[in-house]
């Protein structure tokens, strides 16, 4: 995946990334944005309605594509599954060149009003994991598993921003930790699937959750997912 570096939106982050360790995502930043790149006031407003909240969330989207073009060219035949989740949310971060603007837009997406816009970035990141380690699941599955990396990358990035060990060696063995979480959850999942009581217990539940669906390639409508009749 790559961005046209040309274009005005692209012009104004560049120009907005020396600003935003000073003056956070704010109008500040945009303003100062707008006069270093030259782009017209009326141009920058009508493509970032939102100022700098939407710098912000075009600067999350540049990371995800940095990270899908290194998964691209990184041969992961040999890992195991998680090992490539692991490996993605690591690439993911070492796009990244300023802990400084990512903890302003953390900051930024703290905020009430912009936390909606925050989640949505953060969903996409590991739905972009997902799609590029060629997740084929159609069920609940598709969402408890981009649920579960969204916290695992969360809770990853807030480890990451506080760690100063030697090539954030710390950070990654928080990570694994995190991985391992979660394989011991889909473990504890499959034995409760594989035990005859416990099964019939959660019979009603399971059929309930059979009939959530992944969202359609063309969605029908604007909810995230769709109800299946039995």
């Amino acid at each position: 995946m790559t961005t046209d570096k040309t274009s005005p939106k692209d012009q104004l982050l560049q120009a907005a990334l020396m600003h935003v360790p000073f003056d956070g995502w704010s109008q500040a930043t945009f303003d100062a944005a707008i006069d270093d790149s030259g782009i017209e006031r009326a141009v920058a407003q009508s493509i970032c309605p939102r100022g700098a909240v939407d710098l912000a969330i075009a600067y999350h989207a540049q990371g995800d594509a940095a990270m899908l073009a290194r998964m691209a060219e990184t041969d992961m035949g040999a890992m195991k599954y998680s090992e490539r989740v692991a490996a993605a949310v690591r690439f993911r971060l070492e796009a990244i060149e300023d802990k400084e603007v990512v903890r302003r837009g953390s900051a930024l997406f703290a905020l009430p009003m912009y936390a909606g816009d925050g989640a949505k970035a953060i969903w996409g990141t590991a739905d972009a994991i997902w799609t590029a380690l060629g997740d084929t699941s159609e069920d609940v599955n598709w969402y408890t598993k981009r649920a579960t990396l969204s916290g695992v990358y969360s809770s990853t990035v807030l480890y990451w921003l506080g760690d100063t060990s030697e090539d954030h060696t710390e950070t990654w063995a928080f990570l694994d930790r995190r991985i391992e979480n979660v394989m011991q959850i889909e473990k504890l999942k499959a034995q409760v699937n594989n035990s005859p009581i416990l099964s019939k217990l959660m019979a009603g539940p399971n059929w309930l959750l059979s009939h959530v669906k992944a969202p359609q390639k063309v969605p029908a409508s604007n909810l995230p997912g769709r109800w299946t009749r039995p």
